[in-house]
């Protein structure tokens, strides 16, 4: 299964990250990508820049560099048991993609019921589309709850890289939102979660858990540069 794009890629504008725009997007031509989001931290999270960053992205980021299509986007902090995230829906609009995650320093987990109650009420912002390594035990959900809600809403689990490798016990949670989102028909994105360009498009672990569980291409929006342009148009708003 080829994987033509790299839905969330962090640059030096999120505080702690290594690696400017530019140079993420050559290095994703060096390895055959076509598409990468840029998907800087924001809000209440130390070191994330000001909202007029994402304001800006629109009107001074190319879309297209060095050959690779630039998807100018955001990781939301789900900051409430009511689902609400840390950027405005004026900029939210201006945005091809939106990401939303749990934090630790923006978000205080109680319970899985309310930690499940959360992230279904952010699957229900309609600019919400990814829910970001939704696999951390740390904020442990009900899998199959957050599954099925993320099928009716039209959103996208993300399967992420770097999980097992900053995330300390996410594995088992990793292959069970694999396995259920297979089971119900929910859509998957591959996110490097890149914070140095070296690591866009590494997808090695989520690689053999796609294989592992013989995941079709279909269910993986990263397969097609026209699929992800097609999910970021459909978008819809309020």
């Amino acid at each position: 299964m080829k994987l033509v794009g790299d839905l969330h890629c962090h640059t030096i504008a999120s505080g702690h990250a290594y690696s400017t725009i530019q140079e993420i997007a050559q290095q994703a031509n060096k390895k055959g990508l076509e598409v990468i989001a840029i998907t800087d931290h924001c809000g209440n999270l130390p070191g994330a820049p000001h909202y007029w960053y994402f304001w800006n992205l629109k009107s001074s980021v190319p879309e297209e560099i060095d050959g690779v299509r630039i998807l100018k986007g955001v990781e939301a902090n789900i900051i409430d048991y009511n689902g609400t995230i840390d950027l405005s829906e004026e900029v939210l609009e201006r945005l091809d993609i939106v990401i939303a995650s749990f934090h630790d320093p923006c978000f205080e987990p109680i319970s899985i019921k309310e930690n499940t109650r959360a992230v279904i009420n952010a699957i229900k912002n309609p600019y919400v589309r990814i829910i970001g390594h939704p696999d951390n035990p740390l904020f442990q959900v009900d899998i199959d709850e957050v599954v099925a809600a993320a099928k009716e809403y039209g959103k996208v689990i993300e399967l992420n890289n770097k999980s097992p490798l900053v995330r300390k016990g996410c594995e088992l949670n990793t292959l069970k939102f694999a396995e259920k989102s297979k089971e119900y028909g929910t859509q998957m994105s591959c996110g490097s979660d890149a914070h140095i360009s070296f690591e866009v498009g590494e997808f090695d672990i989520v690689r053999k858990i796609i294989d592992e569980l013989a995941i079709p291409e279909d269910l993986i929006l990263n397969t097609s540069k026209e699929k992800i342009l097609r999910f970021i148009k459909n978008k819809k708003h309020k």
